[in-house]
């Protein structure tokens, strides 16, 4: 117990020797330096997994992960180290806030960046399904665009096509119909357009040969629509539209597989609303309090340095920064002391050597 004791006090950055006289403080920055292990160890997997994303598939995938994930998890241990440790308790409470508001917006920002890769991990089956949505909208939106593009290419051809199939239909609707006549004539049945007398007799007979060439007719049509059919359906192949199709469901699996950063991310961003465009508010919620959990968990330590207040180990930290500083000051009043009187010894010597260099030229004269 007592050398996790001592871990998490590191990880405070507390002063060990002062801090082991003051038992009343251990508990304190124990919880303070679990707090910045636990936020380190967070980003360490947050920037492993996001580092791994980027690398699936790739041999090497799980090295990179975890060597960025340990450089990346150490940087931010070291940095809320450092930014829970400079606040100095022995400031007045104003200046404590001046001190933690720029350590409190970086703390938000670490938080963010933190709390997004771990988010798209969460929220994963559910960004894989807005993707799919996604990727067969856009699908069906190029698809879309192809035709109207092809429409307006060879608008005269397609238009003939449709003429030409409005004028079969129409030929095989009364076809239908004048068949239907001719067996009512055939056999006796009384219309305003039939005699009534059963057996095929000359309106009979004509009706027939009327229904014949109506029959052949069709047929060339059927023929010159096949015809130009096979005229556009070349023009398609040519211009890649019969390649272009919806995904199925193993082709949206693999594309969701291989998705990148990016585009989950996006879609993350998009589960805050429904696929008519209407919010959802409960996924909205979730995503929102999950980025806000990391962020409090990142500014908790300089929270609760700010709330703390000053007790017997800030007072020791202070009287032996003060010592210190005071003994800094009397080493180098020492040190200008010893120059200044170097300089005055050089200055006595430097006399004395002219005066006797006077007294030679004076007795050689």
């Amino acid at each position: 117990m007592n050398s996790i004791s001592r871990f998490f006090w590191f990880c405070s950055g507390a002063h060990l020797s002062t801090l082991e006289k003051h038992p009343t403080e251990h508990n304190k920055y124990i919880g303070i330096g679990a707090t910045i292990f636990f936020t380190g160890l967070f980003a360490a997997l947050s920037g492993g997994y996001a580092m791994y994303f980027v690398f699936k598939g790739d041999v090497s995938a799980v090295f990179f992960a975890l060597f960025f994930g340990l450089i990346w998890g150490l940087a931010i241990f070291n940095m809320d180290r450092y930014i829970v440790s400079s606040i100095n308790k022995s400031s007045s409470t104003n200046k404590q806030i001046l001190q933690a508001t720029p350590r409190i917006l970086l703390a938000i920002m670490i938080g963010m960046v933190i709390s997004r890769p771990l988010e798209l991990k969460i929220f994963d089956k559910e960004i894989k399904e807005r993707l799919k949505v996604s990727y067969l909208n856009n699908q069906r939106s190029k698809i879309d665009t192809l035709n109207a593009a092809f429409g307006n290419k060879y608008k005269i051809e397609l238009d003939k096509l449709n003429a030409a199939k409005a004028e079969r239909d129409s030929l095989a609707s009364t076809i239908k119909l004048d068949r239907q006549k001719l067996n009512f004539e055939i056999f006796g049945n009384k219309t305003t357009e039939t005699s009534g007398v059963m057996g095929y007799g000359p309106y009979a007979k004509r009706k027939e040969a009327e229904l014949k060439q109506r029959e052949q007719n069709l047929d060339t049509l059927t023929a010159d629509i096949r015809a130009m059919e096979k005229f556009v359906d070349g023009r398609k192949q040519f211009d890649g539209l019969m390649s272009e199709k919806l995904y199925t469901g193993k082709q949206l699996d693999s594309l969701t597989s291989i998705a990148g950063f990016a585009d989950r991310n996006w879609a993350l961003g998009q589960l805050s609303f429904n696929t008519d465009g209407t919010r959802d508010t409960n996924t909205a919620i979730a995503v929102t309090f999950i980025g806000l959990l990391f962020i409090f968990f990142e500014c908790l330590p300089v929270f609760v340095k700010l709330m703390s207040g000053i007790g017997p180990y800030d007072r020791s930290v202070e009287n032996l920064e003060t010592s210190q500083v005071h003994e800094s000051n009397k080493e180098k009043d020492y040190e200008i002391e010893v120059v200044d009187g170097v300089h005055e010894t050089r200055v006595s010597t430097e006399i004395d050597r002219r005066k006797r260099k006077l007294q030679q030229q004076i007795y050689q004269d």
